[in-house]
């Protein structure tokens, strides 16, 4: 009953909300000599949806309501990202220069100092595990272009560092999504087990025919609930309690766990004028998904009962966030994970227009 009341709350709030769009539109040009950049790619971080420039350097998209990450991109040239939302303005016919990139002494440097020649040899499957993942879905993820990647070394740090010389593409069989992801840079900290990366995905859904659409579908039901997508936007509708979850704020001396009997609290949440939703937590969140177990594979790994009844993710915020209907928030850098939601990587995510 849970989850069927979810999907119909969903479908009026996807009605309501989503079907509404707001325009994005200009031209993209060489800061230098002004010139059009024909094939610049315009595209909305971690959604589907995107367009390339055309020979006058134009370009037009309708978005669904809600908050995205806006990048521009083109071979050569920096990549340019701008927070955006159906709220903000100027965002029709606006000029977007981009400038050509430049090679630092720096990375010019580490080439000699740092770089693993056979890297991919080396550190490639601990790469997938940490950037992809091990669930049952990041298994059927195949990176297609392991050439791009480049890995370095600190020896008196002990500390990996993975970056990619052009987008790596990985392809999500599980899901159906080719994922052409721009890595800045993944590092991992041998020492203490910390393992952070930064980058800009950006999906494409996979050719399919009729079979591989329901076990797509099906699977991608699956990775949705119980997700950090569907957390924030449940916490968005008012739909948490509805939809199987339950918070605790952890005390951070005594660690105990205090529940939250009221998330809409105006202490911790706030509707703003815009439709957003202002969220933050001082210490430790806990957060409990009881209508799924965990993983088999999760269970194994963390040498965890089998009998462990539901899924656990801590969040611990450094900052308040601002959540969009969508479910897209801002700043993530103020959100620190750890449990499934930890576990759960690139080869379970979904993107941000995904609908049932």
């Amino acid at each position: 009953m849970k989850k069927y009341f979810f999907i119909t709350m969903f479908m009026v709030f996807a009605v309501a909300g989503l079907s509404q769009t707001f325009l994005v539109s200009g031209k993209v040009i060489d800061a230098e000599t002004k010139q059009p950049l024909q094939g610049a790619s315009v595209f909305c971080v971690q959604t589907t949806i995107g367009t390339v420039v055309n020979s006058e350097g134009l370009f037009s998209m309708h978005l669904p309501n809600g908050g995205y990450e806006l990048g521009i991109s083109f071979s050569g040239y920096e990549t340019i990202t701008m927070r955006i939302n159906d709220q903000t303005s100027g965002l029709a016919d606006k000029v977007w220069e981009l400038q050509q990139k430049q090679k630092s002494l720096e990375e010019v440097s580490i080439v000699f100092t740092s770089e693993i020649k056979d890297g991919w040899e080396k550190y490639g499957n601990f790469f997938k595990e940490q950037f992809i993942g091990t669930s049952d879905n990041a298994k059927n993820c195949i990176i297609t272009n392991p050439e791009v990647l480049r890995f370095y070394y600190y020896k008196k740090k002990d500390k990996l560092k993975v970056v990619s010389r052009e987008d790596l593409i990985v392809n999500n069989n599980a899901l159906g999504y080719q994922i052409r992801y721009q890595l800045d840079s993944f590092i991992h900290e041998f020492k203490s087990g910390a393992t952070e990366s930064t980058g800009i995905p950006f999906f494409q859904p996979m050719k399919s025919n009729e079979s591989d659409s329901l076990r797509w579908a099906e699977n991608r039901e699956g990775a949705y609930y119980g997700s950090l997508l569907h957390f924030f936007r449940c916490y968005y509708d008012s739909t948490l309690n509805l939809n199987g979850y339950k918070i605790e704020l952890v005390d951070e001396k005594t660690t105990i766990p205090i529940q939250i009997k009221n998330p809409y609290d105006s202490t911790h949440y706030n509707k703003t004028i815009n439709n957003e939703l202002e969220l933050g937590f001082n210490g430790k969140l806990r957060v409990q998904f009881k209508e799924e177990k965990p993983s088999s594979i999760y269970l194994a790994e963390k040498k965890l009962p089998s009998t462990t009844p539901f899924q656990i993710s801590i969040i611990k915020f450094l900052n308040n966030i601002v959540i969009e209907e969508n479910g897209y928030f801002y700043d993530q850098r103020s959100l620190f994970y750890s449990g499934y939601w930890d576990w759960e990587k690139l080869g379970d995510m979904l993107p941000y227009d995904f609908d049932l």
